[in-house]
């Protein structure tokens, strides 16, 4: 669906377009001509018939066909006619029809499939300025959409109530700019008053159905890419190599989700809410980094099974990763960092495993904040090598250093802090699942973990030797604290092997 939507969205908007800009000439033809570049540099095969009447050019039959990557499928868009009018003062309007087909199609577990996807405006405005290899779209439109318009399995057209998908935006407004040269460099912004979504599926051969719907508010977007000469947008591993970049950040104000239907005969909802997040991803030849968070989620969820909801909810979540994504025999640094901060529950689900209340019901937060460089040693984007990798059992890459810049883990009254830094010698880990050998120093910090032993033991969740155990090996892995109930550890991985606690030698 992911390629679905990438493709469609930039063929049938032209690239998306932007800025107040510069008032040089430009015509329908040199749009037009663009227009044919641009899609064929992004894997499309176009036919279309074209017709110039005054200042109207009319291109009429006009059918964008790629192939799948990875796949033996297709994408189609048909487009039974679009005008580009010259409007006498250096700029150009492009009219599209109100709805238009597109369609993807393959096979999947030895079932051919076609998906027909319907896209659909009202009052789309589209003007191009600027000149031929500086073009700037500025556009709007009061909705723009796309729906599920039919799906056949094996030439067989699945019934309408079976599945549905909605998808639309309201007071679209954006423009991009495209400048041509050496490579297509765009710049690209949007925002949108709001964009709905509906889904809806049935299983024919069984009880099971399920509804989605929701919105997202207050939208914008802001992209840049970079698109190389001898770019295919039907290859994969052009994403990562020859100059090509990308980097843009979708945000939103606020959202709701609510989702109900039946699983085996069992009755089932959900609903969801935040107050806003963003969705952030950057792509050139060395890395690929995403930026995700969600700001003050709640989750509700309601079953058969139980006789009240599922009540959660969180001040922000958020998840950062940065990899390199080409095989190198450089050191290249990589980042992982995970926060689930101020996580709550409702006390109808406290109450099931702690009903006396006796544990601290205080939010919990969990934060991960790591860098590192590594080495990767395989062609991911080549499948003969991927293929190898399978069969010689040799490691994919190699782990140079890791910093672990924040660690806290705290919830039910304890809490534990640290960081670490940690060089690795990989001259031993040559095969797959092989470790290689740290070097350096972790420092902890836990606060609260007697106590909460004793409480797990009243509860009667823990047993007296069970928690005789625990104490003797936080005894022996930490010193204690200057303050009451407070725990230090310094664990040290030395490079001849040895591991030392707090200066005592444990391995």
């Amino acid at each position: 669906m992911s390629v679905f939507l990438r493709r469609s969205s930039g063929a049938v908007l032209a690239y998306a377009i932007i800025t107040q800009g510069a008032f040089a000439d430009v015509t329908a033809q040199q749009v037009w001509d663009d227009w044919q570049s641009y899609l064929s540099q992004m894997g499309y095969t176009i036919s279309a018939n074209q017709a110039t009447s005054g200042n109207v050019t009319t291109i009429t039959d006009m059918t964008a066909v790629a192939s799948a990557p990875d796949t033996d499928g297709s994408f189609t868009m048909t487009m039974p006619q679009m005008t580009l009018t010259e409007n006498g003062d250096g700029t150009v309007s492009i009219d599209l029809p109100e709805s238009f087909p597109m369609a993807l199609s393959g096979e999947a577990e030895g079932e051919a499939f076609s998906v027909d996807i319907e896209y659909y405006h009202s009052g789309l405005e589209m003007i191009v300025s600027g000149d031929p290899d500086d073009m700037i779209y500025n556009y709007s439109a009061p909705t723009l959409g796309m729906k599920l318009g039919g799906l056949q399995v094996d030439n067989e057209t699945v019934p309408d109530d079976i599945m549905a998908m909605d998808l639309a935006m309201t007071d679209l407004t954006g423009s991009s700019r495209m400048k041509i040269g050496e490579t297509r460099s765009i710049d690209q912004n949007m925002t949108a008053a709001g964009l709905t979504y509906d889904l809806a599926f049935n299983d024919p051969e069984g009880a099971d159905d399920g509804k989605i719907n929701g919105k997202l508010n207050q939208l914008a977007f802001e992209g840049t890419s970079v698109i190389p000469a001898d770019f295919d947008g039907t290859d994969p591993q052009t994403f990562f190599q020859g100059g090509f970049s990308f980097s843009g950040l979708f945000t939103y104000a606020s959202g709701q989700t609510a989702i109900e239907g039946s699983s085996e005969g069992q009755a089932f909802s959900m609903g969801s809410e935040s107050d806003g997040g963003r969705f952030g991803v950057s792509i050139d030849e060395q890395r690929l980094a995403y930026d995700i968070e969600q700001n003050d989620a709640k989750l509700a969820v309601t079953t058969a099974d139980l006789p009240f909801p599922i009540e959660i909810a969180m001040a922000n979540a958020g998840l950062k990763l940065e990899f390199p994504v080409q095989q190198s025999e450089e050191v290249q640094p990589f980042g992982f960092a995970i926060n689930l901060t101020n996580f709550t529950m409702s006390d109808v689900l406290w109450s099931i495993f702690d009903p006396a209340g006796a544990l601290p019901r205080d939010p919990a937060t969990i934060a991960l904040d790591t860098t590192g460089t590594a080495k990767i040693l395989t062609d991911f984007f080549d499948p003969a090598s991927v293929e190898a990798l399978e069969t010689s059992g040799e490691a994919p890459g190699e782990l140079h250093s890791l910093k672990i810049n924040e660690l806290l883990v705290s919830l039910v009254g304890a809490k534990l802090t640290g960081n670490g830094d940690f060089t690795f010698d990989n001259s031993g880990a040559t095969e797959l699942g092989s470790l290689p050998t740290p070097a350096g120093v972790a420092n902890l910090q836990l606060v609260g973990a007697n106590a909460l032993i004793d409480t797990l033991i009243s509860m009667g969740l823990v047993q007296e030797n069970q928690a005789i155990g625990a104490r003797m090996m936080m005894g022996m892995m930490a010193v204690p604290g200057d303050e009451p109930d407070t725990l230090n550890s310094k664990i040290e991985f030395t490079e001849d092997g040895q591991i030392l606690a707090n200066g005592q030698r444990i391995k």
